[in-house]
């Protein structure tokens, strides 16, 4: 029975780390077979799995053994394998599933991004333009069509998980409206404004993003009298008056993107506007491991960057901004509460 090992002694913890690459590729292959939505409530033998999943049985139990080392699948004693609350999240129906962000953290674009991650340290750029010709989200949607798609659902999945935390927190009484910049399919306003009946919101957003909005937000949808689908790029202007802006996960771009954004808000809301920024931080927060991975990514892919708090708050401050409060959203995201001053 494959059991998840002690911590081993240095010289097989460096070897563990180097073939980490084997454990993203397996997380990348269980998801891509379906093997979590295959494997039911009870341990399934690796035939019955294998034949559900189109496989041969030999390599699929090489695959689960692995995975299993990592708490991804549990070995039984007579050789099934069960579901663990990590392989859950594997399932495509789990409320909580990271199976979009699984196969978004190991697209093919990774696979060659990675191995150049020292030349991107050596000359702080990203790489993707010298690897595809062309900036990352331009090649994404030009060039890999079902990787764009692999990133859009990666994102509307993390967006429904964190808005429900994001809307818990924020105390939004007494404010008639807000606005939600670089928001997506609108999760985060959609959430403020279930929660503040008599409130109006606005979604923000690239043309082609917007235009796939939640249906709620859309005419005929059950929000749709109180929101308003706003397609523009918050980099160029914001032609939106709130009460509040949500900015979340957006202020990790190049300094000069971040910078003309936040000159925008404080240039649109005026005097006394609050401004809600929600980011990954890279210290103070139980999710490091993560926060640097996704940070080192940014590197590559956009020449962009996640924020320490100290660097947050001097970016914000640069900006204008007063911080009046930071706060954990939950175990990866933190609020910075601010206010263009008057």
């Amino acid at each position: 029975m494959t059991t998840a090992p002690t911590a081993p002694p240095p010289p097989m913890r460096l070897r563990e780390l180097a073939f980490g690459a084997a454990c993203a590729a397996a997380l990348r292959a269980a998801a891509r077979l379906g093997v979590a939505d295959a494997l039911g409530d009870a341990p399934m033998t690796v035939e019955d799995l294998a034949a559900a999943v189109k496989a041969e049985p030999k390599p699929l139990r090489r695959l689960l053994r692995a995975l299993a080392c990592y708490d991804v699948f549990a070995e039984q004693p007579d050789g099934t394998y069960a579901h663990t609350a990590t392989s859950r999240l594997l399932r495509e129906d789990d409320p909580h599933s990271l199976r979009a962000i699984t196969l978004w953290c190991t697209e093919a674009w990774t696979w060659d991004a990675w191995p150049k991650l020292d030349e991107a340290v050596r000359t702080g750029r990203n790489v993707v333009e010298d690897l595809y010709g062309k900036e990352f989200f331009t090649y994404l949607n030009e060039d890999a069509p079902e990787s764009a798609d692999v990133f859009n659902r990666a994102m509307t999945t993390s967006s429904e998980q964190s808005a429900r935390d994001v809307a818990a927190l924020l105390d939004l009484s007494g404010c008639a409206s807000v606005a939600d910049l670089g928001g997506g399919q609108g999760h985060v306003v959609a959430s403020l404004l279930d929660k503040y009946p008599s409130m109006h919101g606005s979604l923000l957003d690239l043309p082609r993003v917007v235009e796939n909005a939640l249906p709620r937000l859309m005419p005929g949808g059950d929000l749709a009298d109180r929101a308003r689908i706003v397609p523009g790029d918050v980099r160029t202007a914001v032609p939106v008056k709130a009460d509040v802006y949500v900015i979340k996960n957006i202020l990790e771009w190049d300094d000069e993107s971040t910078a003309r954004l936040l000159r925008n808000v404080v240039e649109a809301g005026g005097p006394g506007t609050r401004v809600v920024v929600i980011e990954n931080l890279v210290d103070d927060t139980p999710s490091m491991r993560f926060s640097t991975a996704m940070d080192l990514m940014l590197l590559l892919n956009v020449g962009g960057a996640k924020h320490t708090t100290d660097s947050m708050i001097s970016r914000l401050t640069g900006a204008g901004l007063v911080v009046d409060d930071v706060r954990p959203v939950n175990s990866y995201l933190h609020a910075f509460d601010c206010t263009v001053p008057k």
